[in-house]
């Protein structure tokens, strides 16, 4: 027995050897995948062959991505001899889904759309940018992969009301999006600390609302010029990533009353000036207009109101005139139903706009058009919340702030960040997720659900290190979690395949929580 015991060892050796080799490294894990002979040689002279017109915008990214992450400049060519990377569109099918087969011979990327077909390059540049080596061309392993998305919605939230980030980091966090196949950036740009969208027609919402965050109340005006909206948005949409906008209303709104206190419905003393004014009809042509130029500005054809937390600032419209009598007026008896006639009033604004609705939660309540609404399920506490909406027909997003709120903190030694009853979100939980594990009574098969989402709030963040040390690693495993079958799943073969994506983060600049040990938390 003693005899055979290195003998066994060496076996052992051997297998895990083997399933490490076969172990796919792309993220999120596909449907199908399986490592076929040989390496793939690319280099500057490796042709991009497009064989439809319609595939030369993923063509064009990909050169990009190519010289930006690995210096490699490929050229567009119509055909060629050499061993090529040839794009294929089919038709038919899910156009999110695609085939990569590789081989030395070549790489051929099929798809039924552009969007299949970014996504199967976006597997091949993973595996290209992991094999990078020191010689003038990379060494790709060939894979042959066929996949498609769990979800239709792969989202990801940014909060820069409270702490404005600028442009650039916006791009970084779309290419990182982009790279792990999530395609919804909810872009939370107004709120109480800070407006941060130019609107034309109301120019100190974004010169005087912009003034400040939650951080620091005098700091200069910070926000996105229309230019810079119509920017991102393309940079966006080369990725395939839809971008939506968030203006908050009716509550969340300090901001901009500070900018336009004529239309401010007051608030409570915790939360001053926190609501529009539900009573004045000036306050619904002038929010009409703003939402007029984010629709322009945001052709998703889906504009988030917001609709949470309005109790907190609605004390006022016990006392205001204009409120009480659009309460006699409309037979309105509580504060509750003055908040829903005004989300219900907006609603029709975005819908004659040929713009979806979306809004937290709150907004099940109020009656809105099932097939334009798409409510966000964020109380993990109320599942009851997420019931009434599929059971209302609404098409629903997941984002449960246990484990989908980024600001809660990712292991027991983070000193900054919050936690609910001791409960926080580290990466296993944000993996781990399934609708399969909803409250009893909610069909997590549902139809009706989009898919998830994970929200960055950046009350406890003040500086570019920090908000990146919240979303990174727990990003990827979002990504894996909103595509990846879950029978697939697997938590440790995933920290296996996080491991060889982790210095690609670094490269990037990107501040990332290894271990507390290796990564200490930026505080501030």
């Amino acid at each position: 027995m003693l005899r055979s015991l290195p003998l066994l060892l060496a076996f052992l050796v051997l297998d895990q050897l083997a399933t490490a080799q076969s172990l796919c490294p792309v993220i999120p894990l596909p449907v199908k995948a399986s490592q076929a002979a040989g390496q793939f040689f690319l280099d500057d002279n490796t042709p991009l062959i497009v064989a439809s017109p319609a595939a030369l915008p993923e063509a064009q990214v990909l050169q990009k991505q190519l010289l930006k992450f690995t210096g490699i400049r490929v050229a567009v060519q119509p055909q060629s001899s050499r061993p090529a990377i040839t794009l294929k569109l089919e038709k038919g099918g899910d156009p999110a889904a695609y085939t990569l087969n590789m081989s030395p011979k070549g790489v051929t990327v099929s798809a039924a759309s552009g969007e299949g077909l970014f996504y199967g390059l976006a597997s091949f540049l993973q595996l290209a940018r992991k094999a990078q080596g020191k010689e003038t061309g990379i060494r790709v392993p060939c894979w042959n992969i066929q996949d498609a998305p769990l979800y239709r919605w792969r989202g990801f939230m940014l909060d820069e009301s409270r702490q404005f980030f600028g442009k650039a980091e916006v791009k970084k966090i779309l290419d990182e999006m982009a790279f792990y196949k999530l395609n919804r950036f909810h872009w939370h740009l107004t709120d109480e600390p800070g407006w941060r969208i130019e609107i034309k027609q109301y120019p100190r919402l974004a010169y005087v609302g912009g003034i400040g965050n939650h951080h620091h109340r005098n700091t200069p005006a910070a926000y996105y010029t229309q230019d810079e909206i119509e920017e991102i948005v393309a940079y966006a949409r080369e990725r395939h990533i839809t971008v939506v906008p968030e203006i908050d209303m009716p509550g969340h709104a300090t901001a901009a009353n500070r900018a336009y206190p004529e239309f401010s419905g007051g608030g409570s003393a915790k939360y001053p000036e926190f609501t529009f004014n539900p009573g004045k009809e000036e306050t619904y042509q002038y929010l009409t207009n703003i939402l007029k130029e984010v629709n322009v500005l945001f052709p998703s054809g889906m504009i988030h109101i917001g609709g949470d937390e309005v109790s907190f600032g609605s004390e006022k419209w016990k006392t205001d005139p204009a409120v009480q009598q659009l309460m006699q007026k409309e037979k309105l008896g509580t504060l509750e139903q003055v908040e829903h006639y005004f989300i219900k009033r907006m609603a029709d604004t975005l819908i004659r706009l040929n713009s979806k609705v979306l809004g937290w939660d709150e907004v099940t309540a109020a009656s809105l058009p099932a097939k334009e609404t798409i409510v966000f399920w964020w109380r993990h506490d109320r599942p009851q919340q997420l019931k009434s909406a599929i059971d209302k027909g609404y098409k629903v997003v997941l984002c449960p702030r246990i484990p989908f709120y980024f600001d809660f903190v990712q292991d027991s030694s983070n000193l900054v960040g919050r936690r609910w009853a001791g409960a926080f979100a580290p990466l296993e939980a944000v993996y781990n997720f399934s609708a399969a594990s909803l409250p009893a009574g909610i069909n997590g098969k549902s139809p009706l659900i989009e898919g998830i989402q994970a929200n960055l709030w950046t009350e406890t963040v003040q500086s570019v290190d920090r908000m990146y040390y919240m979303t990174f690693p727990r990003l990827i495993a979002l990504a894996e979690a909103a595509w990846t079958q879950p029978d697939k799943k697997d938590f440790e073969q995933f920290k296996a395949r996080l491991k060889d994506a982790l210095p690609l983060l670094k490269q990037q600049g990107i501040y990332y929580m290894d271990t507390p040990a290796k990564t200490p938390e930026p505080i501030r």
